[in-house]
């Protein structure tokens, strides 16, 4: 297994890490925060407090709304002052529950002192119900429930769990410094997660471009060991630094040298993937009690005066990150949810944060213009650097004619993962991503819709 990368595909942009020294800072708390109901994949939580109730830090204030969904908790201590739509980062309305802060007060039971605990329950069960209750998700921007993610369907076996340490995305830097400050932390989540599943195999996935995470995890490794045989099994992997080696389905083709077939799921190959700060939040949650109410988030640019890693409440207002770190550069553009390749840009600065906010990237005009469109030449560049192995270029001439979904389906315009290597590797300009991405959400909708009626009839 000599191959550190996945096999098929990829770029390589530029890193422009450049907040990778700068230490995790505890941002103050804000006068109000804003917390969304639907933070992560699945139905929406239900609220199960009212406007006028006192809440505490890490209190339940919704429940999941279905199987695939998951507890939401109060980040800061105060009143509930409403319960109503409001405008998310992209501009659309949805649930929030507005906290008016008062102190911080934190709920009976959440150990809030840095003392490191390193033994663990055996019982896998009772693992999993705190995570289950701390409201866990997938912090490495899929937000799926992760107590879900751990109860793989009958007839699925895991034969190794990965800890997704790459954060190949460019400007983001929480990761590799939740590696380096809370390493010993995430790698007892990382072996709470192993004895849940369990498996006897885990490995922590870090990019060659974090020589300084790869060192300091295998250190920490080697220290627990010596401790408890709980340890063992786990080890660092040091992959070659490529774009999007942090894609789950990429991630495994490098680790295992396995490859998801179209429209199935990690575990059809024995593994899972979880994100480096899901593994410390699993810490919390089953050596501390805490849920999550509060996640690393990375505040770059070129043209943003102060570069940061910053530890926030969920549901703080980004112009209250903004101002705090000197208020919105002159020359910044767009504001970008996440990184370059794959981050969404936001429309209300007045939204809040989420869960799975990872970073806020400031973009100026000249880094956002897009050169003049121009016409296939039919080069294949991007079907290169597709690492799914699709044909953008195909799929963009099937997506401009209009009413091919069948040809699109066929195509597998559905395996796309929206990584945006074919727009960046595309010499002639041309918005392949943008134009597959709208075809994508159209043929999935075809394929729920289609889903639906097949378990329709069955009843």
């Amino acid at each position: 297994m000599s191959r550190r990368t996945f096999s098929m595909g990829g770029v390589h942009p530029a890193d422009n890490k450049i907040s990778r020294d700068c230490k995790i800072e505890v941002l103050p708390i804000p006068d109000t925060v804003y917390i969304h109901l639907g933070q992560h994949i699945g139905a929406p939580a239900k609220p199960i407090v009212a406007v006028g109730d006192k809440v505490k830090v890490g209190q339940p204030i919704a429940e999941p709304g279905g199987f695939v969904s998951a507890y939401i908790h109060s980040s800061v201590s105060g009143t509930v002052k409403s319960i109503a739509p409001r405008k998310d980062l992209a501009g659309n309305p949805q649930m929030c529950i507005e906290i008016a802060v008062e102190g911080d007060e934190w709920m009976e039971g959440i150990d809030t002192s840095d003392t490191i605990v390193t033994d663990f329950p055996d019982d896998a069960k009772t693992s999993l119900e705190k995570i289950k209750a701390a409201g866990i998700v997938g912090l490495g921007g899929a937000t799926f429930p992760t107590h879900v993610k751990l109860m793989p369907p009958p007839g699925k076996k895991c034969d190794m769990l990965i800890i997704n340490g790459c954060e190949c995305e460019p400007y983001l830097t929480s990761d590799f410094r939740t590696l380096l400050e809370k390493g010993e932390q995430v790698a007892i989540g990382a072996a709470i997660i192993k004895n849940v599943l369990g498996v006897d195999k885990a490995t922590i996935a870090i990019e060659d471009n974090k020589p300084e995470a790869i060192k300091h995890m295998n250190e920490v490794l080697t220290n627990l060991r010596k401790l408890s045989s709980k340890y063992a099994g786990i080890s660092v992997m040091s992959l070659m630094k490529k774009y999007p080696e942090g894609g789950e389905k990429q991630l495994i083709d490098a680790v295992m040298h396995r490859q998801v077939k179209s429209g199935g799921l990690p575990i059809d190959v024995g593994a899972v993937v979880q994100n480096v700060a899901t593994a410390l939040a699993v810490y919390d949650a089953v050596q501390k009690n805490k849920p999550i109410v509060d996640n690393s988030v990375t505040v770059t640019g070129e043209c943003f005066p102060k570069q940061a890693n910053l530890l926030v409440r969920v549901g703080t207002p980004l112009k209250y990150i903004i101002d705090y770190l000197g208020g919105m550069p002159a020359d910044a553009v767009k504001v970008i949810s996440g990184g370059p390749m794959m981050g969404k840009a936001i429309a209300n600065l007045d939204a809040a944060t989420l869960k799975g906010t990872s970073a806020l990237l400031f973009l100026t005009a000249k880094q956002t213009a897009r050169g003049k469109e121009g016409n296939c030449i039919r080069c294949g560049k991007c079907a290169e650097a597709c690492p799914m192995g699709l044909e953008p270029f195909l799929l963009n001439r099937l997506s401009r004619a209009g009413g091919m979904l069948d040809e699109l389906e066929k195509n597998a315009v559905q395996d796309c993962i929206e990584c945006g290597c074919c727009l960046y590797s595309c010499p002639a300009n041309i918005p392949l991503l943008d134009v597959i991405r709208q075809s994508k959400a159209q043929v999935m909708g075809v394929i729920k819709a289609r889903a639906a009626a097949a378990a329709a009839a069955k009843k």
